[in-house]
């Protein structure tokens, strides 16, 4: 009966697709291949009012095991992508998409910007103002593609000029890549997403031709505006620029307040830390021991020396002049409980030795401090260091053992 060859159908069909599945799976791209040309070969159009069409399938699939499959070509991936557009106009930009990434991860930037341009210029009814998003990017990339024509055309500007050569038709024409570039990513900027690249680019060149008020507008409304998501990089380019422009340490601090509220384990927290140290107003001071603690929870920070250089040189002074010794017993309470183990034990202390003295000394010197002089780290690290007759070593034995009863006073 009908019902029952359309229900065969659609069992053969899954089942196809489960294959599929599993071929990917295991990485197995010829069987893959040949499983999705039965899929295509089999396909029946009742199936295409399906919430995700078998054009869709056929192209997702398609696409993964053609960038896979180790016999297949450029020129076979092209002609499949170029199939695809003409499957669905819901689709078209996606797929030019697609495929202009594709293209571009291949080094062919001409046919990549030839496609954009086509893109660009496709119309289709009520369809061109639904993709309206799409059609956004589609003039975003070409927008950053002409602004990689406009920095080689600068590039050849600039070795012309010191070998004595001025050309007004390379200068021109950079400026023409200018132009272009400027308008597409200015329009993708004021959409509410986030657009790294396109940001920098822009702001690269508006700093090239001296807009500066224009940039810092621009890197402002990135990083502030509600509308866009949180970005850390909004507000790492934010700092790049007001450090360029010599802009004040407050503004600095500013904006990198912003950044450890978001990822206190930033690489910039050490420009941060160095910054705030030297203030001369204590609660910034506070707030620079308590963003390098922070900063130290983090693994990936476990072996930077600069962090436990920061970090020791801060804490000896408050040592020293035995002010503030609370801001140390505040950070300290919440990880006197894990931190131990995590970054004071004996195995890191003869790994730490062995590999970056510097590394061992500022860590022995937070571990004594904040554990006293019994510390395993503190013990094995000093140990070794006077044995090697290195004098700092000796110097850091004598400074922690005089003052272990701030230790006591800490833990206390």
């Amino acid at each position: 009966s009908s019902n029952e060859h359309k229900l065969n159908f659609k069992k053969s069909k899954d089942a196809c697709l489960s294959y599929i599945q599993d071929a990917l799976l295991q990485k197995q791209w010829k069987r893959a291949a040949e499983f999705l040309t039965c899929y295509v070969e089999s396909l029946d159009k009742d199936y295409s009012r399906e919430h995700i069409g078998p054009s869709e399938m056929i192209w997702r699939i398609g696409t993964e095991i053609l960038w896979h499959h180790s016999q297949s070509s450029m020129k076979e991936f092209n002609c499949f992508m170029e199939q695809m557009k003409t499957l669905g106009v819901k689709r078209y930009l996606k797929v030019c998409l697609e495929h202009v990434f594709h293209l571009l991860c291949n080094g062919q930037i001409d046919e990549a910007y030839q496609n954009l341009s086509l893109a660009e210029s496709w119309r289709f009814g009520e369809q061109t103002a639904i993709q309206d998003k799409e059609m956004k990017l589609i003039q975003a990339y070409r927008g950053l593609l002409d602004y990689y024509s406009w920095a080689k055309q600068k590039n050849i500007l600039f070795e012309n000029s010191e070998d004595g050569f001025s050309d007004l038709a390379v200068e021109q024409e950079m400026h023409g890549y200018f132009r272009k570039a400027a308008v597409n990513l200015k329009e993708i900027i004021k959409v509410p997403g986030v657009w790294d690249i396109f940001v920098k680019c822009y702001v690269d060149l508006l700093e090239f031709y001296g807009d500066h008020n224009e940039a810092r507008q621009v890197l402002n409304e990135y990083a502030y505006n509600s509308k866009f998501p949180a970005n850390p990089n909004a507000h790492v380019y934010l700092y790049q620029f007001l450090k360029r422009q010599g802009e004040s340490k407050k503004s600095l601090i500013s904006a990198l307040k912003i950044l450890h509220d978001i990822v206190p384990s930033h690489e910039l927290m050490i420009d941060f830390n160095t910054m705030l140290q030297k203030s001369k107003k204590r609660k910034k001071r506070r707030l620079g021991l308590e963003v390098i603690f922070a900063a130290l929870d983090y693994a990936g920070w476990k072996e930077n020396a600069k962090a436990w250089s920061c970090l020791a040189r801060q804490v000896k002074q408050i040592v020293i002049s035995e002010k503030h010794l609370d801001w140390i017993k505040q950070e300290w309470n919440s990880r006197k409980d894990w931190w131990p183990a995590f970054h004071f034990s004996r195995y890191l202390a003869k790994r730490n030795w062995q590999e970056n003295k510097s590394l061992s000394y500022g860590k022995a010197l937070v571990a004594g401090i904040l554990l006293g002089k019994g510390c395993k780290y503190f013990k094995y690290v000093s140990h070794q260091g006077c044995k090697a007759q290195l004098k700092r070593f000796r110097m850091l034995k004598k400074f922690v053992n005089r003052h272990n009863p701030v230790y006591l006073r800490i833990s206390g």
